[in-house]
């Protein structure tokens, strides 16, 4: 069986991980879950969730919380910026360069050793415009 930075890659972590990247809709535990069980369907959704914790908490996957907000997971890990819908919930990435001086100018005024940042820009999407300028929806 292959290894994962800091764990073993057992079947259930490979199918999650694939099925994770092929989407970039930043899926919730749920969601990935219900993609998940087309393959495997005895898997329980405790155990996607806690796969998904563990490789979160490993660095192999992202988790996007945000207060009062479904956690996402996202198989892209580089450093990159989301954009969420302050209607739907929906989030995407957001195409432009990361600002590795903002860690720079943190550490400057708050004398901490900044380790990284998240920006999560908010706004509505283009499926939810529509919706937000109609009066009777």
């Amino acid at each position: 069986m292959e290894q994962l930075p800091n764990m073993r890659l057992t079947t259930q972590r490979q199918i999650i991980l694939e099925e994770l990247g092929k989407v970039t809709s930043h899926p919730t535990a749920n969601e990935v879950y219900d993609m998940v069980r087309k393959r495997l369907p005895r898997i329980g959704l405790g155990t996607v969730y806690r796969n998904l914790e563990l490789m979160a908490d490993s660095g192999i996957i992202l988790k996007l919380e945000v207060g009062g907000t479904q956690k996402r997971f996202d198989a892209t890990v580089v450093p990159h910026y989301h954009i969420r819908c302050s209607a739907c919930g929906r989030v995407d990435d957001v195409e432009i360069e990361v600002q590795d001086q903002i860690n720079e100018e943190a550490e400057k005024v708050s004398k901490y050793k900044v380790l990284g940042h998240h920006v999560e820009f908010s706004g509505i999407c283009q499926q939810c415009q529509p919706k937000e300028s109609d009066p009777y929806n």
